[in-house]
């Protein structure tokens, strides 16, 4: 996966998340097939690119609480 142009990212947040704007992360969903995340404390810092079947995959996983250790 290469780099995107961030500048259109159409960013979103928990509606739980902390009401200061702080330890949050905001992932865009207007990129098809990949996910930017970023810390919602530096927004003009770097993000993270995921597929989005894997962000799927992570978003269903923790909103079930299924994570095991391994």
């Amino acid at each position: 996966m290469g780099s995107i142009d961030l500048s259109t990212a159409v960013w979103r947040k928990s509606k739980r998340s902390n009401t200061d704007g702080g330890e949050c992360v905001e992932a865009a969903t207007n990129f098809p097939g990949t996910v930017p995340v970023r810390d919602s404390k530096h927004p003009q810092g770097p993000a993270l690119l995921f597929p989005t079947p894997a962000f799927t995959t992570f978003i269903q996983a923790v909103q079930s609480d299924t994570f095991t250790p391994r």
